[in-house]
């Protein structure tokens, strides 16, 4: 099973909104096919697992390992539990189960039907980290939210003067490039673009450049911003009111996609432009912003994941904090957080952290 984790996540990038799932055939007690899904709309794991065997015969006295329960139902491809059957492979052993409505446990019913012996939950929590964007996808209704930010030992993501570049160092900067990667969309603020000029791209690293979505309730942003190029498709957030201001239908004629969300206390309504991404099938965002912005996250209940990049520097008490108030006045208050081993970059440290609940 670890090995089919391995091998899914060589499609991180290429298969959202389909999870990542990697797939062993072991016959015999040898390794005999192993594939991956490749690329959305392309075979699925257990397909390009079943042919890669070059002797079929082993197949009926083999075991498919998959880190998520096989399809049931025609998708872009046909059921994988089918093959499973017609291949007369006797045994699956399954990571976790997908909690997609068309297939939850029905593939696991259709193959125990044909009489397959089926075993679940080994190394589940890892499979389930894995497509942890997915699976929140399906069971929450909305995108797997993870929040970046980039501080100095205590808490600075700017000086007083808000100067902010660069508070790491290159290393942990090309991680960013990479996670960037990694997500179907990268969201941040106006007041964020309008002072940096914020590209949202991949530069760093080879891979894919995610959906950029700009929070613009005023549309404030200048025409010419960085973030307005071809580089990558751009999806613009604000009042509904500004979609048919001559700034906005200029926006348009640049390619731009504009989108109107009621206001709320903080700018924009957080859940309304999530529901709008969610409907875009995107299944996980990367927010990018300032303090506020991220708070507003927080606030809002609607963080999955932090990603702290943590310099060894002082800016001081009068310097921007990574977080404007939250709004907790108690430390029982504070929302509470889950971490991960740290990992270094350069002389930065990346913390990892799972929001309670």
């Amino acid at each position: 099973m670890q090995r089919c984790l391995e091998l899914a996540l060589k499609g991180s990038g290429s298969v959202s909104p389909n999870p990542m799932v990697g797939s062993v055939i072991v016959s015999g007690g040898c390794i005999v096919g192993e594939g991956y899904h490749m690329e959305y709309g392309g075979p699925h794991a257990e397909v390009n697992a079943i042919a890669s065997v070059a002797d079929t015969g082993l197949l009926r006295n083999s075991t498919l390992y998959v880190n998520l329960e096989p399809c049931s139902h025609f998708g872009k491809t046909p059921p994988c539990s089918d093959m499973i059957i017609e291949r007369g492979i006797p045994r699956v052993v399954i990571g976790c189960r997908d909690p997609h409505l068309k297939v939850a446990g029905k593939g696991i019913e259709k193959l125990l039907s044909a009489g397959v012996e089926v075993v679940e939950g080994v190394l589940e929590a890892e499979s389930e980290k894995l497509n942890e964007a997915f699976i929140t996808s399906h069971r929450k209704g909305r995108p797997f939210v993870a929040l970046k930010l980039a501080q100095t030992l205590d808490g600075k993501i700017a000086t007083s003067s808000g100067a902010s570049k660069w508070i790491t160092g290159a290393e942990a900067r090309t991680e960013v490039h990479r996670l960037r990667c990694a997500y179907d969309a990268v969201l941040t603020g106006a007041a964020t673009v309008i002072a940096d000029d914020s590209e949202l791209t991949v530069r760093h690293c080879a891979g894919r450049n995610p959906l950029r979505v700009v929070l613009d309730a005023r549309l404030a942003v200048p025409l010419d911003a960085k973030i307005f190029d071809a580089g990558a498709e751009t999806l613009v957030f604000t009042a509904p009111s500004l979609l048919q201001s001559e700034k906005a239908l200029r926006l348009a004629g640049k390619g731009i996609t504009l989108k109107g969300v009621p206001p709320s206390e903080c700018g924009l309504d957080l859940r309304h432009v999530l529901d709008a991404l969610h409907e875009r099938r995107v299944l996980s965002v990367l927010v990018e912003g300032g303090s506020r912005l991220l708070s507003s996250f927080v606030r809002s209940v609607l963080v999955d994941k932090l990603y702290v990049f943590v310099a060894p520097k002082l800016f001081g008490g009068d310097a921007l904090s990574a977080f404007a108030p939250l709004g907790v006045t108690l430390p029982g208050d504070a929302p509470g957080l889950s971490f991960e081993a740290p990992l270094g970059f350069g002389s930065d440290l990346l913390l990892t952290a799972y929001l309670a609940g």
